[in-house]
């Protein structure tokens, strides 16, 4: 399979400590073009990552004809204009979490991406690394039991300056961090809330800076989702079924030497045990499997539905803002 060339719009921390690495040890993308809408920035940065091209505005990334696919990792309220835009261009997206800002946006982005032929991809990251995938099968194989509940927690101490205080741009712990536990949620349900809940800690801006989900799946599968940014880093995921409960660790996050913990007993005696996963760059497993969705024609995780986590975090923004 020819690699896939790649055209990001944007120069900041996710592209400089994920995307541009995940490209660089991916088997199907290659870095082709950056652009920056800060005058100088991306031929810096082209020359410092070794990308062909740079332009000095979004737009001309998209006119560039040798560009195939782009990454978006502007901030939320952009995602949907440069989506739709990319679409009409011809160019496949893989698009930052979250989607969008509302679920009509997510639709008409889906939309603009089916009738022009080319992938939209949510990029959550962590369900690509073979220890999300692991984790999820040994689910399956049913080795702890019918689930009876998921708990996700991500949560860190923000600089009080940082943009994500700012309700306009997509600001709030639900939308940057949240929206992991909701994903992890779906990914290890391998279903869609039939309920949702939730309540907030609001900043006076008006984002949440702390927001608890609760979420419930057919059969009565609980999820507990608690996101921050004004409490210690915290980063993990716990699947609790009727016969014990798999831990993952930096969930979203893994270190390179990660592991799935497992204990297969209900009275807590039994030690951990750690079972190795292969290493990997997460980042570089996402570009391969979005490069195999645009040689299928369609996402090779088909439960990687953006507009479905979009219905929930919505839903759960709105549940949390009605209680004040």
């Amino acid at each position: 399979m020819a690699r896939v060339k790649f055209g990001i719009l944007g120069c900041g921390r996710i592209v400089h400590r994920g995307l541009i690495p995940g490209l660089r040890d991916s088997q199907y993308g290659v870095l082709h073009a950056l652009a920056s809408e800060r005058p100088g920035v991306a031929q810096e940065w082209a020359q410092m990552h070794g990308a062909a091209k740079a332009y000095d505005s979004y737009q001309a990334i998209l006119d560039d004809p040798e560009v195939e696919a782009v990454y978006i990792p502007c901030t939320g309220e952009m995602h949907h204009r440069w989506t739709i835009a990319a679409a009409r261009a011809g160019k496949h997206v893989l698009c930052e979490k979250p989607l969008a800002l509302h679920v009509e946006e997510s639709r008409e982005m889906i939309s603009a991406c089916r009738e022009a032929g080319v992938i939209l991809q949510e990029a959550f990251m962590w369900r690509h690394h073979p220890r999300a995938r692991m984790a999820r099968d040994l689910v399956r194989q049913g080795v702890i039991g019918p689930i009876r509940q998921i708990v996700a927690s991500f949560s860190f101490d923000i600089d009080r300056n940082d943009w994500r205080l700012n309700p306009a741009r997509g600001g709030g712990a639900m939308w940057d961090v949240g929206c992991y536990g909701v994903n992890c949620s779906r990914f290890f349900a391998e279903n869609e809330p039939i309920r949702i809940d939730a309540s907030a800690h609001w900043w006076p801006s008006g984002v949440d800076m702390s927001m608890r989900i609760g979420l419930t799946f057919p059969g009565e599968i609980l999820a507990n989702i608690d996101c921050s940014f004004e409490q210690p880093y915290r980063c993990q995921a716990e699947i609790v079924g009727e016969q014990g409960r798999i831990l993952l660790e930096d969930a979203f996050v893994p270190p390179d030497n990660s592991v799935i913990k497992i204990k297969r007993n209900v009275d807590g005696a039994t030690p951990w045990e750690e079972i190795p996963v292969p290493m990997a760059n997460q980042y570089a497993e996402q570009v391969n499997d979005f490069c195999r969705s645009i040689a299928a024609g369609q996402l090779v995780d088909p439960g990687e539905d953006g507009l479905a986590n979009m219905k929930v975090l919505e839903l759960a923004h709105a549940t949390a803002a009605a209680r004040g």
